[in-house]
């Protein structure tokens, strides 16, 4: 019996989640940016966010979160507004537009994965529910 290197499996993991993010991005944008998308997914994972917080978040300077939250405000998929204590600081909220185009971003994902899914044999779907079973464990907070 061969013996498990973990470094090695951790390191194949760490790869295959790569890839499988990069191509679960690229099937699911649709008419967005990945940076508006991610953008997207940051503002709705916080309540009332600033521009700078959105720039800790995604790991821009500012100047770069601005621009894309001006486009995006332009798209309809933000609103942006003064805060009311601070007038230098700019809150982020989602518009109507916005939600719909995260639902769509994560039913585009959820589709592109079921696709694959089905074009697998019943043993092999029955190995996938198995690991996501395992990621769901090792993602579980200590």
């Amino acid at each position: 019996m061969e013996t498990m290197n973990t470094s090695e499996t951790a390191a194949r993991l760490r790869r295959a989640i790569t890839r499988l993010n990069r191509k679960l991005r690229h099937s699911s944008l649709g008419g967005v940016s990945p940076a508006q998308a991610s953008m997207l997914e940051s503002i709705e994972k916080r309540t009332n966010p600033s521009l700078g917080d959105l720039a800790v978040a995604e790991q821009m300077k500012p100047p770069s979160v601005t621009r894309i939250a001006q486009t995006m405000q332009e798209a309809g998929l933000i609103i942006l507004v003064p805060d009311l204590e601070d007038r230098r600081c700019t809150r982020v909220h989602l518009s109507p537009l916005g939600r719909k185009e995260i639902a769509a971003i994560r039913r585009r994902k959820t589709e592109f994965l079921e696709k694959k899914l089905l074009s697998l044999s019943g043993t092999d779907q029955h190995k996938a529910d198995d690991l996501v079973t395992f990621l769901e464990r090792l993602l579980e907070e200590s």
